[in-house]
């Protein structure tokens, strides 16, 4: 509870005209600097108490009492607090000379508390739905353009991240990012686990060779075993292959439990997606070529990363499940080839920015965005019933950004929308 005092105080919630509990009126003209270590909450506060300018440290609490609870009338460090700022005056507080120090007692619209009750309650989804169209549009449109930048920011530093561990290696940077993408959200963290496992110039030496590199990718995923698919033609020479590589190379595979199927659609099992993977590396092109030719180009990207499945993939869901697929399902979808360029090309070209300065880069990376429609799921339907439609990929991102990071989180104060309601609940009265 003191720290949403902290939060009113800092953000200037404190209704006025407002008195300090001997009558004297009090104005905030600044409230001084957040202090999260040892000390007075905020210093270098400025307030204007009984027509006097002060200026000096800010100390809060739940009750007035706390001030001696806590010790602060023995500690010298808190000789210079001008103003006690308490939820409840049930003492007066001394420093430790014996002066008495001028004391404001916030009291808060009942509204403010219900809002805040609302916000703070153990609950999943968004806690404001009902209230954000009450939202003005210029407020609602000024955050999701802020943190659409923000995670744009976030998948580019987990770019950087992997850069810096791979030896600042742009191509096997590139590959590592490209395979969590493939991932997509059920097999991401398997998928970059798989490209970490395995050197990329090895599956280089290999490029003229599709089956050595199937054979490759396979293996490290823990997916071959000679024992299984004996009847299996093509999996019986993916085992050969990889137990020769292995050897060569001396690899050891992923664990096979790792890989997840649940709610995936067989179009979409890993296995499908590891041999576009490896069909990426069969077309002879470097990784980041795939993005920096394409200059930021949808068309181009688009086009980049339309990978055709072999042959042995255009009737097989996984190894052993035979099953008819239509042609549009050798290849992406082109659904999934703009989820591609949302997760990947992006934060790519942003993250490229930062180490190179070439910030053109980066603004390939949000005109992306702005151009490529919204993503669906059942999220961003959330966001829309609840009043907030995006029209482009870069709102989409910020609605996704906004619910994991700041909903889920219980981050509402720190959300603009939740500031806007508790400050228009201070001020309903």
């Amino acid at each position: 509870m003191e720290l949403l005092y902290h939060y009113i105080w800092k953000h200037r919630m404190i209704p006025m005209p407002a008195r300090c509990c001997k009558g004297e009126p009090v104005e905030v003209l600044y409230p001084g600097l957040h202090n999260d270590n040892a000390g007075p909450d905020f210093s270098n506060a400025a307030v204007c108490i009984d027509n006097v300018k002060w200026t000096g440290n800010v100390e809060i609490h739940v009750k007035a009492s706390d001030w001696y609870a806590h010790g602060h009338h023995l500690d010298g460090a808190y000789d210079n607090v001008i103003l006690h700022v308490v939820a409840i005056d049930d003492k007066r507080v001394t420093r430790k000379d014996g002066t008495e120090i001028p004391q404001l007692a916030v009291v808060l619209p009942r509204d403010f508390y219900i809002t805040y009750s609302e916000l703070s309650a153990d609950m999943k989804g968004v806690r404001c739905a009902s209230a954000i169209p009450s939202i003005p549009p210029l407020n609602r449109e000024d955050w999701l353009e802020t943190i659409a930048i923000e995670r744009l920011h976030f998948k580019a530093q987990r770019i950087l991240d992997w850069y810096h561990s791979l030896n600042c290696d742009w191509e096997q940077t590139m590959f590592t990012a490209l395979a969590r993408g493939l991932g997509f959200n059920l097999n991401g963290v398997p998928f970059e686990l798989l490209a970490k496992s395995i050197p990329l110039n090895y599956l280089y030496r290999h490029s003229d060779s599709l089956m050595q590199i199937e054979a490759l990718l396979f293996g490290q995923a823990g997916m071959l075993n000679g024992s299984m698919h004996i009847f299996d033609d093509y999996y019986q020479s993916l085992c050969r292959e990889y137990g020769f590589l292995a050897r060569k190379y001396g690899l050891r595979p992923m664990r096979l439990d790792l890989w997840k199927y649940a709610r995936t659609r067989p179009q979409n099992f890993p296995h499908r997606r590891i041999a576009l993977l490896a069909a990426a590396i069969y077309a002879g092109r470097g990784f980041t070529s795939y993005i920096l030719d394409a200059k930021g180009n949808i068309d181009q990207l688009l086009k980049n990363f339309d990978w055709q499945l072999h042959q042995y993939w255009r009737d097989h869901f996984a190894f052993g499940a035979e099953g008819r697929t239509d042609s549009a399902n050798t290849s992406l979808s082109a659904a999934s080839r703009r989820l591609l360029l949302i997760n990947v090309a992006a934060p790519f070209y942003y993250a490229y920015a930062q180490i190179t300065g070439d910030y053109l880069q980066a603004e390939y990376g949000c005109d992306i965005l702005s151009h490529l429609p919204p993503e669906k799921n059942s999220i961003i339907t959330s966001w829309e019933n609840s009043g907030l439609k995006p029209h482009n990929a870069l709102r989409s991102q910020a609605l996704l950004h906004l619910r994991s990071e700041y909903c889920d989180k219980q981050r509402c104060l720190n959300c603009r929308f939740g500031h806007h309601l508790l400050r228009k609940s201070v001020h309903s009265t």
